[in-house]
């Protein structure tokens, strides 16, 4: 009982939130300037983010503000990480307009509540570390599919057109720009053009600097004082609300939960790596260690919120949490801060907000999309193993053509594919050559396992060596053995120090040739079987099969 209780304690020591542990740890009034000064930096740098990602997912720009205001609070509260900072980010910009063109916002909010759901569920079924395990090909070609399909979602914006409905796929976007060229509004792509081009500048001369603020503004100024005839969030959208609404529970249907099921589990798992993401990046910059598991239930509760407050998917920020820390965040409560700057900017700036040209938020996404792009990975990854790089190309091109989910089902299914083939490819069953082992006895130096050095090896007995793990891959090749020999031995010795691991198929294939030694009346042994492997074997009876006394230390026991 005493046993049980404390592994229930430090089951629970996973899941205590940063702000309990920094509150814990003492906090000081140095500090909270600090984090004071941060959040409000943090929170008027996330204001015209979280309007362009929503404009970009095809939701009004409120949407977004209450995405980072309330998704941002709880991340902070209930997180893992000290200095997260969580809110709406580019990757879910191209999931969210596309569920929004299927299923309208109901279909989302009842998506994002079910990915809430599931992200919780993941979290207190510690998959946290497992998150961490998703293929790197796979995360790059999703995360540069996704940039690309921003970038192709602002050209609209960016130069003007005039175009009733945008289409989802990404090939009829192209096809409809080349139909709307010739309504190319000039004032719009200068205004876009001029405030990419600032962005990058201040970026380049003066990092420092809130870039993207700046650039906005000025782009608003110049709209507003020369009375520029181009699209802003006022004329596309009516205006910004200065309050939050009330909270709602969203209506859902059975039928429209298992219509967006796909959706949830895409949301939740790109939720869940881009958080954990963030808090690693975080964790190299800070020196302390984030809590996975706990980032991922905060994150459930998080979207959860989001859905009762009109908002859309949420998620750790990597921009935003490291503009965080460089500005001297410390402690959860710089995220707090954050958000509760933004419900104060959208109180009293929200009519100045209204103003901003569609053009300048346009300009802001097709910034993101460039540095979500990664680039130089992508093509690093190409030049490396041909494995990788088909992994790498299909689940970009699958992002771009179809969409995310089907994209990182078919690139996790493809990388575990090309796993197994690399395993079945390095795992052997070969034959020992006569004249073995210095290298269970330790022996100076082993220049071929496969001879066996200075042992008296009978005619009559024939040695084999598996050497990799043992699984369902190369089952077929024990199979074979006894078909390859040119003469039936009377003892058949199999060494297995080098085997780490077999599934349930390997011990299949371990019975059928152990029955098989027995019709033939060949004596059957196995020399060096590891104990997690031993273990395995018993559990199914297969020592009973073979015969406790067929089981060796040693290939020098196995030969006596």
């Amino acid at each position: 009982m005493a046993t049980l209780s404390s592994k229930f304690k430090n089951y629970l020591q996973d899941y205590i939130p940063k702000s309990v542990t920094c509150f814990r740890e003492g906090y000081s009034f140095k500090t909270f300037v600090g984090d004071l000064g941060a959040g409000a930096t943090v929170g008027v740098i996330a204001l015209p983010l979280a309007m362009a990602f929503a404009i970009g997912s095809d939701v009004p720009p409120e949407r977004g503000l209450f995405t980072a205001i309330i998704a941002g609070f709880l991340i902070s509260l209930l997180g893992g990480s000290r200095v997260q900072i969580g809110g709406p980010t580019g990757a879910f910009v191209i999931i969210v307009f596309g569920v929004i063109q299927k299923f309208g916002y109901e279909g989302l909010a009842v998506a994002t509540f079910i990915a809430g759901i599931l992200m919780i569920l993941m979290g207190l079924a510690r998959c946290g570390v497992l998150l961490k395990f998703i293929p790197y090909p796979v995360t790059t070609g999703f995360t540069t599919g996704i940039a690309v399909s921003i970038f192709s979602s602002q050209i609209k914006d960016f130069f003007g057109l005039k175009m009733d409905k945008l289409p989802t796929g990404f090939i009829d976007k192209w096809t409809c720009y080349g139909h709307s060229a010739h309504s190319c509004e000039p004032w719009a792509f200068f205004v876009a053009l001029g405030t990419l081009i600032l962005i990058f500048v201040l970026r380049r001369l003066y990092p420092r600097l809130p870039a993207v603020i700046i650039a906005i503004v000025v782009g608003t100024i110049f709209t507003y004082l020369v009375g520029l005839p181009i699209d802003t969030i006022e004329s596309k959208f009516g205006g910004i609300p200065r309050t939050l609404p009330s909270p709602s529970f969203p209506n859902m249907t059975w039928n429209q939960i298992q219509d967006v099921f796909p959706d949830a589990i895409t949301i939740a798992l790109l939720a869940g790596i881009e958080s954990l993401l963030s808090a690693m990046v975080a964790d190299g910059m800070t020196g302390y260690r984030h809590r996975s598991n706990c980032e991922l239930v905060a994150g459930g509760f998080a979207n959860i919120g989001s859905v009762f407050f009109g908002g859309i998917p949420a998620t750790g920020a990597i921009a935003r949490t490291t503009a965080n820390i460089k500005m001297g965040a410390k402690t959860p409560v710089a995220g707090m801060i954050h958000a509760i700057t933004l419900m104060m900017l959208m109180l009293l700036c929200a009519p100045l907000a209204a103003k901003i040209p569609l053009a300048s938020l346009a300009a802001v996404l097709m910034f993101v999309a460039w540095n979500m792009s990664e680039l130089d990975h992508f093509f690093g990854i190409l030049r490396s193993q041909l494995s990788e790089a088909i992994v790498l190309v299909t689940t970009f091109l699958l992002t771009v053509l179809i969409d995310l989910t089907v994209a990182v089902q078919v690139g996790v299914l493809l990388s575990a594919i090309l796993f197994l083939k690399k395993m079945t490819d390095s795992t052997t069953v070969k034959a020992c050559k006569v004249v073995i082992d210095e290298e269970e006895h330790q022996a100076p130096q082993l220049h071929d396992s496969d001879i066996l050095f200075r042992k008296d090896v009978p005619a009559d007995v024939t040695v084999f060596e598996i050497t990799g793990p043992f699984f369902y891959g190369i089952s077929d090749l024990l199979n074979e053995v006894l078909k390859r020999l040119p003469q039936k031995p009377r003892v058949f010795i199999l060494r297995m120090h080098k085997v780490p691991l077999v599934d349930t198929t390997g011990l299949q294939a371990m019975k059928k040739f152990a029955l098989k030694c027995r019709e033939e009346g060949i004596i059957f042994r196995i020399s060096g079987i590891q104990k997690d492997v031993l273990a395995q074997f018993k559990k199914v009876k297969l020592d009973e099969l073979i015969g406790d006394n067929n089981f060796f230390p040693n290939i020098d026991a196995a030969l006596k």
